[in-house]
């Protein structure tokens, strides 16, 4: 399309009359710009899948130690931390520094936050 072009200015010019309006051809248009991605939820930004604690890895499906479902280490002001509500027999503990939801009857590792959620704005 563009040796067309040039072949047809060419030859405008070289008649002596060159049109005063160009059209612009797709091809030679800028590209517009993509569509930006729909922006994550701000928790999910923070989500993880494995993390470290008292020197051992984890990961979702694993079973905490006992330790990790005691009262002190139920976080019960989720909210203050920018952490979703949990689910339904389940609640927020805090291992290694991030944030773990945990079934209330096994300990089982239902979801992982990292720490840093806290200060999220």
């Amino acid at each position: 399309m563009r040796k067309l072009n040039v072949l047809l200015f060419s030859a405008a010019l070289m008649a002596g009359s060159l049109p005063m309006a160009f059209s612009v051809q797709a091809e030679d248009a800028p590209a517009a710009p993509a569509a930006a991605p729909a922006p994550a939820s701000p928790a999910s930004s923070y989500e993880i899948q494995e993390f470290h604690a008292d020197y051992k890895p984890y990961k979702i499906g694993d079973i905490v130690p006992d330790l990790y479902r005691t009262k002190p280490y139920q976080i019960d002001a989720w909210k203050i931390r920018n952490l979703p509500a949990p689910e339904a027999n389940s609640h927020w503990t805090y291992m290694g520094g991030n944030y773990v939801l945990i079934s209330d009857a096994e300990g089982k590792v239902l979801r992982a936050m990292k720490g840093e959620i806290f200060y999220q704005h």
